[in-house]
């Protein structure tokens, strides 16, 4: 992998509302084998290194039923003017991976990866570990990869349990929240299971570049024990992953693996294989607009924060314009777009889009567009990749400030240095007060001569003599949420 793929950029897609999105426009059903290139254009704009298609795989019809009341009411939230058709079913109750005839069908989802690779564009899919459909094959195929139950059980807890022709078998679940209702849980520690996973990740490999695995903490060893305890026996020698991704490698080394994480196991799931795990603490503190908190988060060992995903929205976050105020969403995504590690937008995000459809649905409401903000954003994510910004070293820096000024701690400061050529400086203002700083630079070569700085975004330029930024670092005085992202000559 390219030292650029090392810190993607990936856009993620909603594929079942895209494509209604674009039949409508087009007055035709537009599937992934038939996609109009412009369309592709659009949604792999300089910048963008994959594209997250999510939600291709076939949806499970009797799961669509077992959906309880207040998920229902979430469609017309989202959708006033519902219809029945409208309602497809959940993309994480999968009956098959088989990619949905109505989307295109595997023929389609090759089509796409070909439209893809001719951008020089990856294609990312799903991977659910920890629960099926009831009418996926495996429930006749293969039964003890679930987690089993009798009669007793159902009568004692009817939502945690269901019967599926002459079996009880449990409704998946997470620690910490009542069953999915229309889901059945994988037994993540029977050989089953773990056999039916590998066979299932090699497959999708073949049809991708990179897979996103949802809720990945769930299988491993400790967490499903605490979910599941005296239920499913001791915990084998070996953790799920481990066991699961050797294999997969085997037969796929270069697919890209990302893990849906919480809970602070993002360094253990790096640990036992994933290239990139979400980074939620992040992005609550950057919504949380705690620029010392974001500042603690960063201090952690580079490594780590090579193998985190960053996002301020996805489809299970609410839209980051609902979140943020404008001026200060664009400084949010400042930090987000120059951080190492992978870095997620989401389809919308980039308009401004307000409303988050349930992912039941395959149309989401007609919104307008915010064109100015569009605009910015294509024109930070394209810069951040000409520029190369996000290669090198990066070194966070400690913005300090005045006995009687404290607005130094609201800046958030950090370079990237690269083996030759330009290096960058980038300094936000993530508050709604004016701030000053002195930024220390991490660069030993800088007296003795003028510097030039320039802005990336609005092309002014600044001269700084070198010893003054040696000694002293950087004088900045930023407006309320606004940046520098300076290339340094």
């Amino acid at each position: 992998m390219t030292e650029l793929l090392a810190r993607p950029v990936i856009y993620e897609v909603n594929t079942t509302t895209w494509l209604n999105g674009l039949s409508r426009a087009a007055g035709r059903t537009v599937t992934l084998g038939d996609v109009p290139a412009a369309a592709w254009d659009a949604i792999t704009r300089p910048g963008i290194d994959a594209v997250w298609l999510m939600g291709v795989w076939e949806r499970s019809k009797v799961g669509l039923t077992l959906v309880d009341e207040s998920i229902r009411e979430s469609f017309e939230q989202a959708l006033p003017d519902l219809h029945d058709d409208d309602v497809v079913g959940s993309p994480y109750c999968v009956r098959r991976y088989v990619v949905e005839e109505a989307l295109g069908g595997p023929e389609g989802l090759a089509a796409a990866r070909s439209a893809l690779a001719d951008r020089g564009v990856l294609l990312v899919l799903d991977y659910v570990p920890n629960h099926v459909a009831p009418d996926h094959p495996w429930v006749l195929e293969t039964p003890e990869a679930f987690v089993r139950g009798d009669l007793e059980d159902l009568a004692a807890d009817p939502k945690a349990w269901l019967a599926v022709g002459d079996q009880i078998i449990a409704r998946g679940r997470d620690p910490y929240f009542p069953p999915w209702p229309d889901v059945l849980q994988l037994n993540a520690f029977s050989t089953a299971a773990r056999a039916a996973a590998v066979r299932t990740l090699s497959d999708i490999a073949d049809q991708c570049d990179g897979i996103r695995c949802d809720m990945a903490m769930l299988p491993t060893n400790d967490v499903f024990a605490k979910t599941w305890g005296d239920r499913v026996g001791p915990a084998p020698a070996e953790d799920f992953w481990p066991t699961v991704l050797p294999a997969l490698r085997a037969l796929h080394p270069g697919t890209v693996l990302i893990a849906e994480a919480y809970w602070d196991l993002e360094w253990e799931l790096q640990q036992q294989g994933f290239d990139y795990c979400y980074d939620k603490r992040l992005y609550d503190r950057v919504i949380g607009l705690d620029p010392s908190a974001v500042r603690d988060h960063l201090s952690a060992a580079v490594d780590y924060q090579n193998h985190l995903m960053r996002f301020l929205e996805n489809h299970d976050e609410p839209r980051v314009a609902n979140e943020l105020p404008n001026d200060a969403e664009r400084a949010a995504a400042v930090v987000l777009a120059t951080l190492p590690g992978a870095t997620l937008w989401q389809e919308g995000q980039f308009e401004g889009r307000r409303t988050r459809p349930p992912v039941f649905l395959r149309r989401a409401p007609d919104e307008p567009i915010d064109h100015e903000l569009a605009a910015w954003y294509d024109e930070l994510v394209f810069t951040i990749a000409a520029e190369q910004v996000r290669t090198g070293t990066w070194t966070l820096a400690e913005p300090y400030g005045w006995p009687d000024n404290h607005s130094h701690r609201n800046l958030l400061a950090w370079s990237w240095t690269p083996a030759r050529g330009r290096r960058y400086l980038i300094v936000v203002n993530l508050s709604a007060t004016p701030s000053q700083a002195r930024v220390p630079l991490p660069w030993s070569d800088l007296r003795g001569r003028s510097h030039q700085l320039t802005e990336l975004l609005n092309k002014q330029t600044y001269h700084r003599e070198g010893d003054e930024l040696a000694a002293e670092g950087l004088f900045v005085s930023l407006p309320p949420w606004h940046h520098h992202l300076f290339a340094i000559e």
